[in-house]
């Protein structure tokens, strides 16, 4: 086996360990030590491959977001119905992906509502794709409905941003432990459905 076949193995071993240690215990209770010992690596090796714990989170949260872009993008290709049912779609298929993937689940959740602090910028940037697909998919959206005259497209995706964040933060405070992945999902597809159709009965 060549040298490149062998470290291209080796990392898919770390890898598989480190998605596995981070999907369950989350960058906090995460160890070096238990990625090693579970996944039957040298620190020897692991460190031939990443300079320290946050190189090898930042991996798999990379890997995790590569993974559900592709799914969404898979899934959502054809599109036939209105924006309502568009927004429940996309919606499902996260889900489905997040039941399909439950070890992504804890870390998505983790990278966007409380990220550790010092990795926040580098972690902007591994989920940036994933943020613009979220704007191209509201924009796909948005195209399907009637807008206010007084409205754009681009305040209603900025707004959302600003609303998204709202209920992170309320996420966050309500403590992380107390609300599943599903829960918050739901919140989500609430607050979006309120954002787009409103409170008042027409």
């Amino acid at each position: 086996m060549k040298r490149e076949e062998k470290n291209q193995l080796s990392r898919q071993k770390i890898l598989e360990s480190a998605i596995r240690e981070f999907g369950e215990h989350g960058y906090g209770m995460g160890s070096i030590n238990s990625i090693c010992s579970d996944g039957d690596i040298s620190k020897g090796a692991l460190y031939h491959h990443f300079k320290d714990k946050d190189q090898v989170y930042l991996m798999c949260v990379g890997e995790c977001f590569d993974a559900l872009i592709s799914y969404l993008r898979r899934h959502l290709e054809t599109e036939t119905e209105d924006a309502k049912g568009r927004l429940e779609r996309y919606f499902d298929t996260r889900m489905e992906f997040f039941r399909e993937n439950p070890l992504y689940q804890r870390i998505f959740c983790e990278v966007v509502i409380s990220p550790p602090s010092h990795l926040a910028d580098e972690i902007k940037k591994v989920k940036g794709t994933f943020d613009e697909l979220n704007v191209e998919i509201l924009g796909r959206i948005l195209e399907q409905a009637l807008l206010r005259p007084d409205v754009t497209k681009e305040e209603v995706i900025e707004t959302f941003g600003q609303y998204q964040d709202f209920v992170n933060a309320g996420y966050r405070a309500s403590d992380m432990g107390r609300e599943s992945q599903e829960e918050h999902e739901q919140r989500c597809r609430r607050a979006l459905d309120i954002l787009l159709y409103g409170v008042i009965k027409r």
